[in-house]
Parts: structure tokens; sequence; C-alpha cells
């Protein structure tokens, strides 16, 4: 392992990214999400086990001789942004990630997390951590009994709920489990309710503490991935189309004025590819500025991926309004992505604090405020003419 950054691709990552891409055009296409997001469920039959098990993604972030494929965020991160440019509704985020991530961290030490890691990292079981999905990395989860707006809780076969003694396996059959109605119809939310006394301990308050920590941290990092893809994919079908449609007897998208405005959101998508493209690299090393590497990628791609999605709404013209085209659903998953995993100011706060930033002057916040300087009078001047 090395410590210096790379933001390229690997051969193997471009491989993973061209079968993923080709799973999810085969699979899940936006007419299939538009048709399922009708119904009670978003998910796609069978598509999670081509994914996690045929294509063996569940356990990329898993060592092998915990059951996982000995891969790293790099790999995951790939995964999430196929995901992102198709906005698909999986668990894989919530699973393969955030979940498989916290009980990486306690199975060295807990034979029943390491268990169900293995079960996570074959694909075969979901696992979804019970907390609210606008959660920081920095924030103590809730230990409530019920929890709402809990990601892809309808698909869980087992919850990790914190409580005040520790974090425990509750299977989903011992939990009530209520779906709500979220912005992102790809992305289900739920109210959890597991009672005390149900599941399993896995470890006890400081290790859960730290693991949960953790896993929060990678979902954060790695949901700059999935923004990445999901604004990448906006701004090709946005030249696409311009290049096609046609008004005053030329290319709409000749226009100076959208020339510039696609040039700039080509911009900012390279930015947040850098951006996230070090996040994923910084977990995959263990760098010690991992935090403030991801708050960075949080705070940058979480509003690129919304003006990505506004830009693509708009610049389709009528037809980007209407239900019928998939422009509506990047528009929703950037949004809800804007606050999964803390707002965008609360990583901003966190870049403040990880790299002693002071606040600005004035202000009277924080510990290096200074106080505002007075304005020196300016020079006389004649009156004009």
């Amino acid at each position: 392992m090395t410590d210096r950054l790379d933001l390229l691709y690997s051969d193997t990552e471009d491989d993973l990214r061209a079968a993923v891409r080709a799973l999810l055009a085969d699979r899940a296409g936006h007419t299939v999400l538009l048709d399922r997001i009708e119904t009670d469920t978003p998910y796609v039959p069978g598509l999670w086990t081509s994914l996690a098990t045929g294509i063996g993604a569940a356990g990329l972030l898993v060592p092998e001789k915990l059951g996982g494929q000995g891969a790293s965020h790099r790999e995951a991160a790939v995964v999430l942004e196929e995901l992102g440019r198709a906005v698909t509704p999986l668990p894989y985020l919530t699973s393969a990630v955030v979940a498989a991530e916290t009980l990486l961290a306690l199975a060295a030490e807990s034979a029943p997390a390491a268990e169900l890691l293995a079960a996570v990292a074959g694909g075969g079981t979901v696992a979804v951590l019970a907390v609210p999905l606008s959660t920081a990395p920095d924030a103590d989860p809730p230990h409530a009994p019920s929890v709402a707006a809990v990601a892809d809780a309808t698909a869980a076969d087992v919850l990790l709920v914190p409580r005040a003694d520790g974090l425990y396996a509750v299977p989903a059959g011992e939990a009530t489990v209520e779906p709500q109605t979220p912005l992102d119809l790809t992305r289900p939310l739920a109210r959890v309710t597991a009672e005390p006394g149900t599941g399993t301990r896995l470890a006890g308050p400081d290790a859960s503490r730290a693991a949960v920590r953790r896993g929060l941290l990678a979902g954060a990092g790695l949901l700059a991935s999935e923004q990445l893809g999901l604004a990448e994919r906006c701004l090709e079908d946005t030249v696409r189309y311009t290049r096609e449609r046609h008004q005053f007897n030329r290319p709409v998208g000749s226009f100076q004025a959208l020339k510039h405005r696609m040039a700039q959101l080509w911009l900012d998508v390279v930015g947040a590819r850098a951006a996230a493209r070090a996040a994923a690299d910084a977990l995959a090393r263990g760098a010690e500025d991992a935090p403030l590497t991801v708050a960075v990628a949080q705070a940058y791609c979480s509003k690129v991926a919304v003006r990505a999605a506004e830009e693509c709404v708009q610049l389709h013209g009528g037809i980007g309004m209407t239900w019928e085209h998939p422009a509506h659903l990047a528009l929703k998953r950037a949004k809800a992505d804007q606050l999964a995993f803390g707002s965008a100011g609360r990583h901003q706060d966190a870049i403040a604090a990880l790299a002693d930033l002071p606040a600005p002057a004035g202000t009277g916040a924080g510990p290096h405020a200074t106080p505002v300087r007075a304005r020196a009078p300016r020079a006389h001047r004649p009156p004009l003419g």
C-alpha cells in the first residue's frame, strides 16, 4: 500500500466498470425504473443477486480471509459511479459499504460480527445500519428504539441497531419497518423500531461508536462517487440532446449562452471527479487525512450533482419536465443525496475544524474569530463637474 495519491483508474477498475454498466443497461434502463417506482418497491427483481453475487461487488471492501473479494474503496467507488449514472435502486451503498465497513471494524474482536460480515460480503444477506440517512460521520447516532429515515431498511435482512450499551444485529423479522414517503423514490426510506432485548450484541459502546463512525465515513466518501456518476450522466445527456435539438434551423447547443453553461458544468464535473477519486483513494489507503478528504468531496460533489441535474432538466426544455423523461429521477436523487451523511454545510464545518481554519473575521464564531476592523475613511474628493 502506497502513501501516494492516485486519481487514475486502473485496468481492473475499468473492467469492473464495463461489467457493471453492461448489467445495468440490460436490466435497469430508465423505462424499467419508471415502471418500478410506481409500485410498492423500486428494486428490480434479481438485479441485486446479479451485481452482488454474480459480479461479486458486495464483498469488494472485505478481505478474502473474511469471505470478500479483497479489493478496496477504489473499486467500490467505480460501482457507485455506475449506480449513480443509472440512478439504480439498490442497497449497495447502505449494505456493501456502510454496513460492511461497520462490521469490518468489529470482525477481529467479535465472532458474530465476522460471521455476519461474511454473509454480507457474499451478497446473500443485506445488512443496513439503522440510523437516519442524514447522519454525518462525526455525529452520534440516536439510541431511541424507533428511528426514522433509514435508507433501504425495507430491503434489509439484518438491521445493525446502535444502542447505549453497544451495537446489535437485529433480524428484520424481529423489528418493525414502516415505509416512509421519500423525495427520491429510488432510495426508499423507512422508520425502524427495534425494541430493547432483540438481536445479538456485536460489541460494546466504545467499539461500536468507532465502528459506526468508520461505516458512515466510508458511506460519505463513496457517496461522492455516486454523485459524480450522476453528474457525468446528466452532462452527457444534456450535450447529446442540445446537439440533436434544433431551433432557428441550428442545434440549440450551438448558441453561445448554452455553450458557456455546459462548459462551466464540464469544469465542475472534472473537479468533482478529482474530489471523489481523492476520497476513495484516501479511504483505500487508510490515510490519516481521510476524514478531511471525505469532507471536501462531500462539500463539493453534492452541489455539483444538484447543479448538473437541474441543468439537465432545464436544457431538455419541455420534455425534461415530464414524468416520462428520466431527468427527474436524477434531480430527486441529487437533492436527496445532498443531505445524506451530512449536508454540505456540515462538511464545510468539518473541513474548518480538521484543517484548523479560522472563522471569518467579525463573525464572533469560534475560538479563532477576530474583531471587525474599522474601515478607514475615504479620501475627500471634489464634486464632479
